[in-house]
Parts: C-alpha cells; sequence; structure tokens
C-alpha cells in the first residue's frame, strides 16, 4: 500500500474543495481560523508517520479531549463511571439539555457537553482545578511522547466567556448530584481541556494506545486491552454527536470529533490518524475532515468493517 500517494491525492482533493463547512463562530477564538487549511497524519502499528498538508500546524483539540478525559476519569473510578453517564448514542446536538431533563440529570454518554462536565467532575476529585487541568495535560504529553503539548490560554478564556450553555448543563446536574464539585471549577477544568492545542502529528501520536490494544508504543499499558475496546466502541457510536450513525456508515472507523476542526479516528492494530480542516457540517463536524477519512477508508480498506 502507497500511503504517501494516497496521501497526496486526499490531500490535493481537499485543498480544491469548494464547500468547506462553516468555522466555529460561536467561540470568538476559533472564529478567525483560516478554512482553508487542511491536514492529516497516520501513524502506523509498525511506527511509521505519514504526513500531509498542515500536519505540523497546531489547533484546538476542542471535543476530543474527551476520550484522553474519560481514560483518565475510567482509571480512577472504573465501571462507576456508568452510574453517573450513560453509553448510548445522543441524536441531539451536542450541546442539548432537553435530553438531560428527561433522563433525570444523567449524560447519555461521555461525548457530549454534559457528559464530559461528569468527566472533568470525576477527574477534578481531590485535586484544585490547575492540579487536573495539569494532570490531563500530562497524560496527554505522555501519550504522544511530546512535552511541547500546551493549552492555548486565549482559547480557554474564549470558552468560559461564552459557556453560558455549558453553566446551564452544570447547574442543572449539580441539582441531581450528578456533578458533585461546585460548577465554576468543574467548568474551569472541562473549559481548559477543550483548549488544548495539537496537531494532527501530535493527535495521531496520542491516539497510538487505542491503535495498540491500551499499549503505549514506547512501553507499558496505558489501559487494558478490554478498556481500549470499550473506549473505541464509544468512539463509534457517539464520537460524532448526532451524526455518529452517518460517520460510521461513510467510514466505519471510531473517532471523535472537536469543533476546532479536527478528527481522531483510530483503525485497531492499524492506524492512529488524526485530520484537520476547520469548516464545520451543520452537525459541527469537520466537513472536509470526515470526507478525507472517508477517501482513506475507500483507498486503504481500513473500515472496521472490512473492504
Amino acid at each position: 500500500m502507497d500511503l504517501p500517494a494516497i496521501l497526496a491525492r486526499i490531500v490535493a482533493e481537499m485543498r480544491d474543495a469548494p464547500d468547506r463547512g462553516a468555522v466555529a463562530r460561536y467561540i470568538p477564538s476559533l472564529a478567525g481560523v483560516d478554512p482553508a487549511r487542511f491536514g492529516i497524519a497516520i501513524v502506523t502499528a509498525d511506527g511509521d508517520t505519514f504526513m500531509g498538508g498542515d500536519a505540523n500546524i497546531g489547533f484546538s483539540i476542542q471535543s476530543i479531549s474527551k476520550v484522553f478525559s474519560l481514560t483518565l476519569a475510567l482509571g480512577k473510578v472504573g465501571d462507576r463511571l456508568w452510574e453517573r453517564v450513560g453509553r448510548e448514542p445522543s441524536g441531539n446536538s451536542f450541546n442539548s439539555i432537553v435530553q438531560l431533563e428527561a433522563e433525570k440529570g444523567i449524560p447519555r454518554n461521555p461525548f457530549i457537553n454534559a457528559g464530559a462536565i461528569v468527566l472533568a467532575d470525576v477527574n477534578l476529585a481531590g485535586h484544585l482545578p490547575r492540579e487536573a487541568i495539569g494532570e490531563l495535560l500530562q497524560f496527554v504529553r505522555y501519550l504522544a511522547a511530546d512535552d511541547s503539548i500546551a493549552i492555548d490560554e486565549a482559547v480557554a478564556r474564549s470558552e468560559e466567556q461564552t459557556g453560558e450553555r455549558n453553566r446551564a448543563l452544570a447547574h442543572f446536574m449539580k441539582s441531581y448530584g450528578t456533578v458533585q464539585h461546585e460548577p465554576d471549577p468543574v467548568l474551569g477544568t472541562y473549559f481548559h481541556a477543550c483548549a488544548i492545542e495539537m496537531s494532527c502529528r501530535q493527535l495521531a501520536q496520542a491516539g497510538r494506545f487505542l491503535m495498540l490494544g491500551g499499549r503505549h508504543p514506547e512501553g507499558g499499558n496505558v489501559v487494558s486491552a478490554r478498556r481500549a475496546r470499550r473506549i473505541l466502541s464509544l468512539m463509534l457510536t457517539c464520537g460524532h454527536y448526532d451524526a455518529s450513525g452517518d460517520f460510521a456508515f461513510r467510514v466505519g472507523m471510531p473517532g471523535k470529533s472537536g469543533v476546532g476542526g479536527g478528527i481522531l479516528a483510530v483503525v485497531p492494530g492499524r492506524a492512529s490518524i488524526a485530520v484537520w480542516s476547520p469548516g464545520l457540517n451543520p452537525s459541527g463536524n469537520s466537513q472536509l475532515g470526515g470526507l478525507a477519512l472517508e477517501r482513506l477508508a475507500e483507498a486503504t480498506g481500513w473500515s472496521i468493517f472490512g473492504h
């Protein structure tokens, strides 16, 4: 398989694509990102790295951070997490409050905003917010084997200034006891997690443990193989909000998107892939990122459902 040639074709097609979606404008720091950007990076199980386009330019990973927050939270409380967060696709937008009320303060899954706020609450236990944020950042640096990864403080401030819907979700869940700390430190932890900045290359490296059945490529286990499978299953069924079924249908890889335009996709045993294009489709997922992964799955046969 000639991955460099496949990537070159995909990058050329994405560069010329007329419909690039629209950048997220409700977070001011994301509104000014150039929609012409497109990057892709693949790290294979053999340890090879292939890149194309703007693969070394940092972007705000936003909700992709929920994969790493979930991994940490499961490490702290194990399956007790599922008493406070569900495991089903939501079918609603990522910041919906309607479903939360109907289901008595239990978020449908950990990848919608309400679910990720619960993850922040779990990861905050016994910590000051800056310690919980530091722990998550160190974890991501360890996964990617890259200590240069940092939080974009301007994006974090931007999130805090515009996060009224998330505040409503946190206070609502606090009333049910699903969120156990005071909402403000929980939200501070959540906003800073979303503001982690990474490049496609760094993000693909951070996803390697899921490609390798929970193992860190440089030695030791990050999680058990069973837990890695469970995280991947949630990425497949819930990783693209109310368009998760469509992504599974078209691409066939477990993936997690973010409104910064990134997507982390994993082919178990084969590859960890990151794409970035800041223009979003109506569901809040990268327009060209999804298309690029569809093209990659077609060219490589990497869908988990077979050729």
